[in-house]
């Protein structure tokens, strides 16, 4: 009694502000804040307060739990904070819990489910208000209607004995048993102050902590019933046992009241005393064995803790996966469901340890089953992944700052104090980053040293074709553990990382988990119920129609399934369709929702009441969409997800194309001997197309989604152009099919110049002439002699299942430069699926490193330039060239005092000086994560991380500064303008107005200059000399002056300097010149707002027609993403 002050203080604190926060946040706020400071002002309080101890009645506990509150000490406070809090509550709710919690405990009394986008929402409000009813209102948005404002503010209006409320332009009778819930859906709402000031926000969402107690009963109800039976029956004899006590206290204290003269004379009262002292001794006797028995059951419940944690983890990793796609959706309930499925079916066994083992194992694959199947292929390696490190990482057998190193890298802002790069000739500069870096960590102490000693050894290693299960070099192979050897790989050989991380998991959890297994329609449809749609995420080019409609057949659903195309005017058909079906047990399939998401939330609801409508057993749903994040949520996480994806690989394209040719398609053209032949190019044609998207800008420019229509059409203008003429009509023919047909989705005119490539080499007389005639470099793929359609399966069968460079006409390098990216698009998901609070590792926190590398940066970005003086230096000569230089100053300036200024702000943020702000924010993560912010990346694109971009800054700003001090550079660095084709135009207009000649006559000439910049003494008379090239996709013979193979490994080469000559009329490119895109940075396509290509320039092609430098892709670039 002595400590109920401070307890109610704290309570009262509690209640009021703690409602938003999770768990953990609470607990810091009772015990590092509230607690001292209440003691700091001498006010007795509990030691080990807990609120929902000191507020909770353990009966009305029970109850909850019963209606479907979770019995963890979260969602008692979070209980307590609805049902006692003076404002109504406002509950974020993502998994649902709350809601349902509500609908059971309101259910009895009335309660009435609204939602805003209602259309009688006010109506039934009103109503509600009169009669006094609870109202819950669900799927509440960041927005709430200001109709409702003063019922959320309680803004009572007196009027005599009549209390009323206004609701819109009405004043309502106000009944004081009127309740008001709301919930949200939303995981990490914003509210206004306006809005969070008149309700009591109380965070529902489930943390790893709060589930792993949920999913402990659960377990121990289903492994352990006599426990949880002997739990719930101390629940109600402590309860009793204290309603016993309040009683007796209660009388005691009426009698004494009411009691007159002497009370030793009072017989009855003493009577009572004596019977009361009686009773409360046995109940507290049987209170103390009820408290020792509980902590005999709650010892028990801990033995099955490891299942609990195991659990807890896997649901959030399947939480996290909404960052990556918005489709990736999944509910709580379902995962309960897949829980108990996991406890019922693992094996048994009397020995505990081995049954917790058992039933981990079992879980973990079925969790990576029924996720595996709802994921992209691309994603399924990161669910891998990411489920294999969690789970280590609870048993503490990874090391968190190493797996930081593996996902970011090192970074190095300043090169001054990095020893020397030991083996340039091989040792990227990025990689030597890596090494010197990683150097910091204490596993890896000595490595850069080590690199200096034996370049030799390290060179092998990283020249084997798979290192990472090569030998690593003298006594690095024994120290290294496998997460050690990862991080190796990802900083020498990121092309390497997949198939490392692949080996990582297989070792780690199984090989089972790196094997994703095939979607199974049928084993879908066995797992469903008439409740849960089940819904096609589909792939570019895949329609799985044909497959729903083969598996109907198989059932016997023929005549029972009901296709619906949604679009314009399809909603009634669909509603009526589903309405049908529920009764009479059919099939409704509503095929591309994406294309109608401003029907979805009523199909929303649809789906919703189902429940309450008992469909027929028989009805299914099934629903297709592309990835949409307007796509309902509580769909997607009611429902069984399966992701349609085209088969991948030059056989598997072949072969599904022709198995969509029949026999009498085949036979259809007269002009058999050129058929067959002409049909296999195209055909496979269609699948290096298809497949040539791997390769990203080396294959195309824009990833098309070229189709099977697309293959069929050009068919029929084979069939028909070959029976309409006795020559071979090869021009109209490639026209047609390049140009017109798969022409008319390219977008790209370099795009367009590579399928015209292709087809003239499979489109000519020796394709028809020659035996066998090759289709690529390799011997294995060329065009089979004539027969029946048989023998081109027959022959397609033999092909490989995975398919090298060659045979799309590229370099061995170019699969290197796809598995880079691979890699970089891996290790990207995964850091963003990393929890904020993860540090990076040892002593040094997140907001410490930060700190560390803002100051850096603070230091080394210089300061402005003074835009006034340098127009004054420069007021003589009034060129065009000058006019780039004021506004390359101009655009410099804005960036250089945006970075300098974000950095004093983080560091003030950081420091607590100032407010973090949402941009800080952003600048904060992508400083962790060793990114450039986004917001400094507006006065020029780059891809390059932080180290590497605040280096090339510092040499862009040089230039100009060089500039700006002396006179025109005699070597201008095209990479370091912001807009290197407005230097061009400049260039071009400098010599227009020497030469008096209109600009768009002029362009440019080009020519190889073999002279270091050291050697150029003056600029050219004419024309400018442009440094800092690299070409992409070939190699450079220095000697003849031309495009050469790479070697191998040699992904990008920088070019020589290159005059840039404005020449007048120029004639078009001569034979054995290849005519080279030159684009700003490796993203080709750029922006809308900056498109990435700005000229073409010519280059000698060597030994091989320029139709060969076409197909590989090959590129002139001014940045990398190094």
């Amino acid at each position: 009694m002595s400590r109920l002050p401070g307890d109610v203080v704290i309570a009262s604190a509690f209640m009021s502000y703690a409602g938003p926060f999770p768990s953990e946040f609470r607990l810091e706020l009772v015990r590092n804040t509230w607690l001292p400071q209440v003691r700091g002002l001498n006010i007795p309080a509990t030691e080990g307060f807990d609120f929902a101890l000191f507020l909770a009645n353990p009966s009305d506990v029970r109850d909850w739990n019963i209606q479907g509150l979770p019995a963890d000490s979260f969602s008692t406070e979070n209980g307590v904070m609805v049902t006692r809090g003076r404002r109504w509550p406002l509950m974020v709710d993502p998994q649902v819990q709350a809601n349902k919690w509500i609908k059971n405990m309101e259910g009895a009394n009335g309660l009435r489910v609204l939602s805003l986008n209602m259309a009688d929402m006010a109506r039934k409000m009103e109503a509600a208000i009169q009669f006094g009813e609870p109202v819950l209102l669900q799927d509440v948005m960041e927005e709430i209607d200001p109709v409702l404002e003063p019922v959320l503010a309680k803004a009572f209006i007196k009027q005599g004995n009549q209390t009323l409320i206004k609701l819109g332009d009405k004043e309502v009778d106000y009944n004081f048993d009127f309740k008001l819930y709301l919930t949200t859906k939303l995981a990490n709402p914003h509210y206004t102050p306006e809005i969070s000031t008149k309700v009591m926000i109380v965070n529902f969402a489930v943390k790893e902590q709060g589930l792993e107690a949920q999913l402990l009963n659960t377990v121990v109800k289903c492994e352990r019933p006599d426990l949880d039976k002997q739990k719930n029956d101390l629940v109600v004899k402590v309860a009793q046992g204290k309603r016993t006590q309040a009683e007796l206290e209660d009388q005691i204290l009426f009698m004494l009241s009411t009691a007159t003269g002497s009370l030793l004379d009072n017989v009855e009262l003493i009577s009572t005393l004596d019977q009361s002292k009686v009773t409360w001794e046995e109940v507290n006797e049987s209170l103390k064995v009820a408290e020792e028995t509980s902590v005999k059951i709650e010892a028990a419940s801990q033995q099955y803790q490891p299942c609990a944690l195991r659990a807890s983890i896997l649901y959030f990793v399947l939480n996290d996966l909404s960052g990556i796609d918005p489709m990736y959706q999944f509910s709580l309930d379902a995962y309960n469901d897949l829980f108990l499925l996991s406890i019922k079916n693992s094996p048994k066994n009397d020995n505990l340890q081995e049954r917790i083992k058992h039933l981990n194992d079992y879980h973990t694959y079925a969790v990576y089953r029924y996720t595996a199947r709802g994921l992209f292929e691309r994603h399924k390696l990161l669910l891998s992944l990411q489920m294999c490190m969690r789970i280590l990482q609870s048993s503490k057998q990874i090391n968190i700052e190493e797996w930081q190193f593996f996902l970011k890298g090192g970074s190095v802002l300043d090169r001054s104090l990095q020893p020397q790069n030991p083996a340039r000739a091989w040792l990227s500069e990025m990689a030597w980053d890596n090494i010197t870096e990683l150097a910091n960590l204490p596993n890896f102490k000595g490595i850069s040293d080590s690199f200096e000693a034996s370049p030799g050894a390290w060179e092998a290693w990283y020249r084997e074709n798979e290192p990472e299960v090569a030998e690593l070099p003298g006594e690095w192979e024994p120290k290294c553990n496998e997460l050690q050897r990862m991080v190796l790989v990802r900083s020498l050989r990121p092309d390497r990382v997949i198939f490392a991380a692949t080996t990582y998991v297989a070792n780690s959890l199984g090989r089972k988990f790196v094997e994703p297994p095939v979607l199974d329609l049928g084993e879908t449809f066995n797992d469903s119920t008439p409740f849960s749609p089940l819904i096609f995420v589909l792939s570019p080019g895949v329609d799985p129609t044909d497959a729903l409609r083969k598996l109907a057949h198989e059932i016997g659903f023929d005549d029972r399934l009901f296709t619906v195309a949604l679009g314009q005017g399809q909603a009634p058909v669909a509603t009526r369709l589903i309405e049908e079906g529920m009764k009479g047990g059919t099939w409704v399939f509503l095929a591309n929702c994406h294309l109608m998401t401003s029907w979805l939330p009523t199909l929303d609801k649809i789906i919703e009441g189902m429940e309450g409508q008992r469909p027929h057993e028989d009805f299914r749903l099934w629903l297709s969409s592309s990835p949409s994040p307007k796509f309902p949520m509580a769909i997607l996480q009611r429902g069984i997800k399966m992701t349609t994806e085209p088969p991948k690989g030059l056989r598997a394209n072949l072969f599904r194309l022709y198995n969509t040719i029949t026999e009498d398609g085949f036979a259809e053209c007269r002009t058999q001997h050129k058929y067959q032949k002409l049909l296999f190019s195209l055909a496979y044609f269609h699948s290096v197309l298809l497949e040539r998207r791997k390769f990203r800008t080396l294959g195309l420019n824009i990833p098309y989604d070229f189709n099977d229509t697309d293959f069929k059409v050009s068919d029929d203008l084979l069939k028909s152009y070959l029976d309409s003429y006795e020559e071979t009509p090869w021009d109209a023919l490639k026209y047609l099919i390049a140009e017109a047909n798969y022409g008319g989705r390219v977008t790209d005119e370099l795009d367009r110049r590579v399928l015209n490539s292709y087809l003239s080499k499979f489109y000519c007389e020796a394709a028809l002439a020659k035996s066998n005639y090759p289709l690529s470099p390799l011997p294995t793929y060329y065009i089979p002699d004539n027969g029946s359609l048989q023998i081109f399966k027959d022959y397609i069968v033999t092909l490989p299942a995975t398919d090298r460079p060659e045979a799309f006409g590229q370099h061995p390098n170019a699969e290197i430069s796809y598995l880079r990216e691979d890699s970089k698009i891996v290790l990207d998901c995964l850091l963003s699926l990393q929890p904020a609070s993860a540090g990076g590792g040892g002593a040094v926190s997140r907001e410490e490193l930060v700190l560390g590398i803002a100051q850096d940066l603070l230091e080394q970005v210089p300061a402005p330039f003074n835009l006034e003086e340098v127009m004054k230096r420069k007021a003589e000569d009034p060129s065009a060239l000058h006019v780039v230089l004021f506004q390359e100053v101009e655009r410099y300036n804005i960036l250089l005092v945006k970075a300098r200024h974000s950095c004093r702000e983080l560091i003030k943020g950081i420091k607590g000086l100032v407010v973090m702000s949402a941009d800080l924010d952003l600048v904060f993560d992508a400083l962790f994560n060793a990114r450039v912010p986004a917001a400094w990346l507006k006065t020029y694109a780059s891809l390059k991380p932080l180290g590497s971009w605040t280096r090339d800054l510092l040499m862009r700003v040089e230039q100009l500064a060089r500039w700006v001090e002396d006179t025109y550079p005699k070597v201008y660095w095209l990479s370091g303008f912001t807009y290197p084709t407005g230097f061009l135009t400049a260039v071009l207009q400098t010599t227009a107005r020497r030469s008096s000649i209109p600009i768009d006559t002029l362009s440019f000439e080009f020519s190889i200059v073999n002279l270091t910049e050291k050697e150029i003494l003056q600029a050219p008379k004419d024309g400018v000399y442009v440094k800092g090239m690299f070409l992409e996709g070939a190699g450079w013979d220095a000697e003849n002056g031309c495009l050469c193979e790479p070697q191998p490994m040699e992904l990008v080469v920088p070019m020589p300097i290159v005059l840039f000559r404005p020449a007048e009329n120029k004639k078009k490119s001569q034979k054995g010149v290849y005519v080279c895109p030159l684009y700003m940075y490796p993203i080709r396509t750029g922006s809308r707002e900056r498109p990435s290509f700005m000229i073409n320039v010519d280059l000698k092609s060597g030994l091989a027609d320029p139709d060969h430098w076409i197909m590989r892709g090959t590129a002139l670039l001014l940045s990398l993403a190094t």
